[in-house]
């Protein structure tokens, strides 16, 4: 098996083992449960993925990624030109829904 991604919150692990998931790749989560005496970042969570799936698994992540970073950039309503924080899927000015928003939660 391959590590493919490791980061400090267990919440982001988990949700990358579940986008693989869903286009069927079998993921496995690693060190949840660590703690204690060890550098910290040899505790992180970590996604593991069988050697073959590996370069699959990775553009699966990269891709969950960006899209992820490109949801909270900050953004220009088409219909009343209000510039609006990314974090919001429609305008807060004229309620108008973001152009290509984030995926319905």
């Amino acid at each position: 098996m391959k590590r493919i991604y490791s980061a400090p919150s267990i919440a982001m692990v988990g949700h990358l083992k579940n986008v693989l998931e869903i286009y069927g790749v079998d993921a496995e989560v690693r060190n949840q449960y660590l703690g204690g005496q060890l550098p910290p970042i040899e505790c992180w969570p970590e996604l593991w993925v069988d050697d073959d799936r590996e370069a699959e698994a990775s553009k699966i992540v990269t891709t969950a990624l960006a899209e992820q970073e490109r949801d909270t950039e900050p953004w220009t309503c088409a219909h009343c030109g209000e510039d609006v924080e990314g974090s919001f899927a429609e305008c807060w000015n004229c309620r108008r829904a973001r152009p290509n928003g984030p995926p319905a939660a």
